[in-house]
């Protein structure tokens, strides 16, 4: 049996993160991957260039049951620290949009980075790594396809159950169910939404429209384009939204979010033309032969309206309400919305209040960022509070 002073299951960003800042502080640090390789999230992530953070990061980017746990560690990492390693390693970046950070290149040179960190401070990696057993008697035993091993600190770093493929698991919310630890209910987020059965069949044919939009749940709203595709509604609104979301909820989609469409039809009400010849200025044709061959707003002359069927019209142009029913599930879902119940754990360090020397970061935490780096960006953090402390 080896004795390391630290050991981290999961070589993804936040597992990587904590093992070049243990290794830094002179710790003796193993990190154990069951898959055979390291960071495959982060190899396809932003279609292979890696969005690795956002620079206009805010607490308001993130949700969780207890909306003041990732300040304190979103605090003390930030999207600027995370770029200092990036420059230091010569890794050419730009912003595409809305503050994310994208390589030039391949999300490769981001995984080289963590490694060659890795190396410098001596942390050991082993893949292809199946955890058989963890045991805490005073210390914690760790028993593997190929080692035993017998550590101080132990840091959960699996991940979520998001991309199933790319060897996602259950594994660390197992852990926490273990020690006595509280999971927050888990479900897709991310991730793209399905049509009922009736929408499936109206709107099927419209796959391949975009259209930006403004997409509201409750409080919470988006502003982004939406995606119809042969299943449902996919795009950067409906991934947004879908974190806030359960089976069963309403969204409601602004088809006009530039316009007042009152405002239209005061300038139009005395034209002899037909509706969907002023809408097509706003949104696709297609979209709007949709919306009348279903009978969802009355393609009739401008002027044959009255205020109470334009109130109507503005109505569902403004607010289209979509029933939330199905997604496309965990198989296509960016990240996992629950997880470790935050109050379980410490703000400044990521360890179990229950049981000493074990720590759970990055995805397997109930923290889920928006689109657009912030996930990597509370990896980052997450990672780096818990080397700190390990």
């Amino acid at each position: 049996m080896r004795k390391i002073d630290v050991i981290i299951i999961g070589a993804g960003a936040s597992g990587l993160m904590c093992a070049i800042e243990a290794g830094k502080r002179g710790r003796s640090v193993v990190v154990l991957e069951h898959n055979m390789e390291v960071g495959k999230k982060i190899r396809i992530s932003g279609g292979g260039r890696c969005n690795f953070t956002n620079i206009h990061t805010e607490f308001q980017n993130y949700l969780s049951s207890n909306p003041h746990f990732f300040k304190s560690a979103l605090s003390c990492f930030t999207p600027h620290d995370f770029c200092q390693m990036v420059e230091q390693y010569s890794v050419p970046y730009h912003e595409k949009k809305l503050g994310q950070l994208f390589c030039d290149d391949s999300a490769q040179s981001i995984i080289d980075l963590l490694l060659n960190e890795c190396d410098k401070y001596n942390v050991e990696i082993f893949c292809d790594s199946k955890i058989n057993n963890v045991i805490n008697s005073a210390s914690f035993t760790i028993k593997t396809n190929h080692e035993e091993f017998q550590c101080e600190s132990l840091v959960i770093a699996s991940g979520g159950l998001s991309i199933p493929s790319l060897g996602a698991s259950n594994f660390g919310y197992r852990i926490a169910n273990q020690f006595g630890l509280n999971i927050i209910e888990t479900r897709p987020g991310l991730v793209p939404m399905m049509w009922d059965a009736k929408n499936k069949m109206l709107f099927e044919d419209l796959a391949g429209v975009s259209v930006d939009v403004e997409v509201r749940h409750k409080k919470t709203y988006f502003r982004e384009n939406i995606l119809f595709t042969h299943k449902g509604l996919s795009g950067p609104a409906i991934l947004q939204i879908s974190s806030y979301c359960e089976s069963g909820d309403t969204i409601s989609i602004n088809l006009l979010p530039n316009h007042n469409f009152n405002e239209i039809f005061e300038k139009n009400k005395r034209n002899r033309v037909y509706l969907k010849h002023i809408l097509f200025k706003y949104l696709p044709r297609r979209l709007v032969h949709a919306l009348i061959d279903n009978k969802l707003i009355a393609n009739k002359f401008f002027v044959s309206y009255n205020q109470k069927e334009i109130q109507k019209l503005s109505k569902f142009l403004h607010g289209w309400e979509v029933p939330f029913q199905l997604t496309e599930g965990y198989d296509k879902a960016e990240v996992t919305v629950g997880g470790v119940d935050t109050n379980e754990l410490s703000s400044k360090t990521m360890e179990s209040r229950k049981v000493e020397g074990l720590y759970f970061i990055g995805e397997v935490v109930d923290v889920t960022g928006h689109l657009g780096g912030f996930n990597f960006q509370w990896a980052w953090a997450s990672g780096f509070a818990a080397g700190q402390s390990v």
